[in-house]
């Protein structure tokens, strides 16, 4: 986890052209990211100097059930909201942007569902949706220590925000799926050869029978793959 402050230097404005200036800044940064975590960890400090107001904030995933996790945070008070207080229902204002995309607490000391929030020194709150499809929901919220900060000028900058967190995710994750792919290919690619060598068939006959061993076993063949080419490795590193 980077500190918050790390990104102190992050731009804020006073108009619409500083604030066009900020999103552009914070958009080269985003998509300089190369992995789905790296950009969702940029994202959370990113919005504190962005969104007016925040002090902290913090992207979780949400699934249908209530099942909940933090996947980035500015501050480990961010987690504990999370996992709300012991003995204390944990704060359901995240469970309306299945609903709707932007939720806001003025003030979790008065609102329903918002005393976690209080407990842990937390009194205002901006979610706004990133993801959503029908099993989960990936949320950025924004956090201050003060009643009533996010009013609708942090509202339309965090939705501003979000629509370039998101399509920077989208990126990071296309590009994490390509590479894994590759790295199966290259996988599936050398036990295929080492099957060929052991039983003395051919390329085809060799991926039928990776695949035949992969519904038998009821194992991803990619996962078979790695298993057959450990072994082979290990048993070379013997013999040597």
């Amino acid at each position: 986890m980077v500190p918050a402050s790390d990104f102190s230097e992050s731009p804020r404005f006073a108009g619409d052209f500083e604030l066009a200036e900020a999103l552009v800044a914070a958009a080269r940064r985003l998509h300089e990211t190369v992995t789905p975590r790296s950009t969702m960890d940029a994202a959370v400090r990113l919005a504190v100097g962005l969104l007016p107001g925040a002090e902290q904030a913090g992207i979780s995933v949400l699934e249908r059930g209530g099942n909940r996790r933090t996947v980035a945070w500015t501050d480990e008070s961010v987690r504990a909201v999370e996992a709300g207080v012991p003995g204390r229902t944990k704060p359901s204002h995240w469970e309306h942007l299945w609903h709707e995309p932007v939720v806001r607490v003025a003030d979790s000391e008065t609102e329903e569902g918002g005393e976690p929030l209080a407990v842990l020194g937390l009194r205002s709150a901006l979610a706004l949706r990133l993801r959503a499809d029908r099993r989960r929901l990936t949320v950025l919220t924004a956090y201050a220590g003060k009643p009533h900060v996010f009013d609708e000028a942090a509202t339309r900058v965090g939705r501003l925000f979000t629509a370039h967190v998101s399509l920077a995710l989208e990126s990071a994750t296309v590009r994490e799926q390509l590479t894994e792919a590759m790295r199966t290919r290259d996988l599936i690619g050398q036990a295929t050869g080492i099957l060929m060598e052991r039983m003395n068939i051919d390329a085809a006959e060799s991926f039928d029978s990776l695949v035949r061993a992969s519904q038998r076993e009821n194992v991803k063949l990619r996962d078979l793959a790695r298993r057959i080419v450990d072994a082979n490795n290990a048993t070379r590193e013997a013999g040597s």
